[in-house]
């Protein structure tokens, strides 16, 4: 049910990849069924393991976290699962809940003792969870709770790269007011501020630029801001940039310099844009 992608079982392997009953009641939201299973905790009838390990999610608080079921998550901590159990896609519940953008069961796991800063799972971070879907709510709720809005790891690097590559500004914004590194180096872009001139998030890159982002920095597949920038033909970018002090001819990256991005893709205007601006037509 946790990986229907998985059309197939070999019955000739033991079926460890199959979780508890308290998994699959948890992750299908079915509460009646849960309670069944797991008893009442004031008369010590406990009957299920609600910590018990296994699918897809890990445990049965992450599964429910991932598909938001507030009341199923309620009834798990009560009757004691552990709400920083590590394990399953996710890393733990609050990364799952963060990512799908259930603000109310991210707040539910955070009264609960949930830790913000916990490291696991494929976006690292609840933060970066949360900043790589866009979930404004809940990305203002972890700051408010202390999130480190710098912290490393995960597929992105950090919050504010994972915000840019997938195109949230507001996300991006709210980041570097909190206090976002505007220079750190990471992801195929090198920095935020390559990665901002690729996208043409012309408000981004002004916000970086007045954050102190190095406008010159050699790093990168695309080798500078300006360069990423042009290979776009983010003509309005590349302007800003330019007036902000950008090197028109610095070196390297894939095309080499500047002006060989811009003809190289046929940026007619951006080409005379450049030359007006110095650029070296030999170099």
């Amino acid at each position: 049910m946790d990986r229907p992608w998985k059309t197939s079982i070999h019955f000739s392997r033991k079926l460890d990849t199959i979780a508890a009953p308290v998994y699959y009641a948890s992750m299908l939201g079915l509460d009646q069924a849960l309670l069944e299973l797991i008893g009442n905790r004031q008369t010590g009838s406990i009957t299920a393991d609600v910590n018990a390990q296994g699918g897809y999610y890990g445990n049965a608080l992450q599964a429910a976290s991932y598909k938001g079921h507030e009341k199923v998550v309620k009834m798990l901590l009560e009757h004691g699962a552990d709400v920083n159990a590590q394990g399953g896609y996710y890393g733990n519940a609050l990364q799952a809940a963060s990512y799908e953008g259930h603000e109310k069961v991210a707040q539910i796991l955070l009264k609960k003792g949930a830790d913000i800063h916990a490291q696991g799972g494929d976006y690292g971070n609840a933060l970066q969870a949360a900043s790589c879907k866009g979930h404004e709510k809940v990305v203002q709720i972890l700051l408010e709770k202390g999130a480190d809005v710098n912290a490393q790891g995960g597929s992105y690097g950090d919050a504010l790269q994972a915000a840019l590559c997938k195109g949230h500004e507001k996300v991006a914004q709210m980041l570097l007011e909190k206090g976002a590194d505007v220079n750190t180096q990471v992801g195929f872009y090198g920095n935020v501020l390559q990665e901002a001139s690729y996208k043409g998030y012309k408000k981004v890159v002004q916000i970086l630029l007045e954050r102190g982002a190095n406008i010159n920095a050699q790093e990168g597949h695309y080798g500078n801001a300006l360069q990423a920038a042009l290979c776009k033909g983010h003509e309005k970018v590349a302007q800003i940039l330019l007036e902000k002090g950008a090197d028109v001819n610095a070196q390297g990256g894939y095309y080499c310099n500047a002006l060989q991005t811009a003809l190289y893709k046929g940026h007619e205007k951006v080409v005379q844009m450049l030359l007006e601006n110095g650029a070296d037509i030999n170099a």
